[in-house]
């Protein structure tokens, strides 16, 4: 009798472990059920890999544009090694399936149009990645943190989160005036992108409490300008992410016109930033970044990206 009890008592505390209960996540556009907890993650998008480090969780893999130093260090030390499964625009079904996923998170705006094949390989996250702002981020990180069975991990991060950021707003706002108008933009051979207010890194500036025009009356997040664009916008501090150089930004700087932006004049107010973290990434990890890079901007101690 005494050996039956033990035994029932054994079982009993080894059931929670045996048997986790299911976990149903509704992404907005399906629901999904993981029947346990998922331990074989493959992230399509940088701001779910942003999320899942942000809670200790490991992709096996991940749509890294076959280059792993498009996420940040930081990231990486976290997650470690994975498998690149190809491009973010096009990722790779068969190395997908390779992995024997149980869990595929994708990008609403990228991959809406492969969700049955992705879905016919595991339960598949349909979330806005590209596209989204600051606030969009952290609602996809939670979901995230729901999906990989870390909801309370998730909820104290962005607790953690939320008085970093804070903290960073603070002593910005004690560096600049009211009104001092920043605005990043991503800079190829050929053209410059504009981030305005409704952008990733526009949103999370404007959340951190400082100005970023529009780039035009009901214009979209992300806008193309020329130089005299830019100087119609004048702003007060202009970051630049140089995805090659030179860059056109740098075709400009040597042209008459560029010395009447207000920017170019001031010492320090024109500066490259990391073109990955400011426009390729976006999460938890990456507003953070964006937010010290932006401080030490405002108190001219920035060190330039080249």
């Amino acid at each position: 009798m005494r050996l039956t009890l033990t035994l029932a008592c054994s079982m009993a505390l080894l059931a929670p472990a045996a048997f986790a209960d299911p976990i149903t996540v509704n992404d907005g556009t399906h629901e999904i059920t993981l029947p346990d907890t998922p331990t074989r993650v493959v992230a399509l998008e940088f701001s779910f890999v942003d999320a899942l480090a942000s809670v200790a969780v490991s992709p096996v893999g991940v749509a890294d544009d076959n280059d792993i130093t498009r996420l940040p260090q930081a990231i990486r030390d976290i997650t470690g090694p994975w498998t690149s499964v190809g491009l973010r625009g096009q990722p790779s079904i068969e190395d997908i399936a390779a992995l024997s996923p149980d869990l595929i998170i994708a990008d609403l705006d990228r991959h809406a149009a492969a969700y049955d094949a992705l879905s016919a390989i595991a339960p598949t996250l349909l979330l806005p990645s590209r596209g989204e702002d600051y606030a969009d981020s952290l609602k996809s990180a939670r979901l995230i943190g729901e999906a990989v069975g870390k909801t309370p991990q998730m909820d104290a991060r962005l607790t953690q989160h939320a008085a970093i950021m804070q903290d960073y707003a603070t002593q910005m706002q004690a560096l600049v005036t009211p009104g001092t108008t920043v605005i990043f933009g991503a800079a190829r051979e050929d053209s410059l992108s504009l981030h305005g207010p409704d952008s990733y890194d526009g949103s999370v500036l404007a959340a951190l409490g400082l100005t970023v025009p529009a780039i035009r009356d009901g214009g979209d997040a992300y806008e193309f300008a020329s130089i005299e664009q830019l100087l119609a916008l004048d702003p007060d501090y202009l970051l630049v992410g140089h995805y090659r150089r030179p860059s056109i930004i740098d075709q400009w700087s040597s042209a008459p016109l560029w010395n009447v932006l207000k920017a170019a004049q001031a010492e320090g107010h024109v500066v490259s930033v990391d073109s990955n973290v400011w426009a390729r990434n976006r999460g938890i990890m990456a507003a953070e970044r964006i937010a010290d890079d932006a401080l030490h901007i405002l108190q001219g101690t920035f060190a330039e990206v080249e």
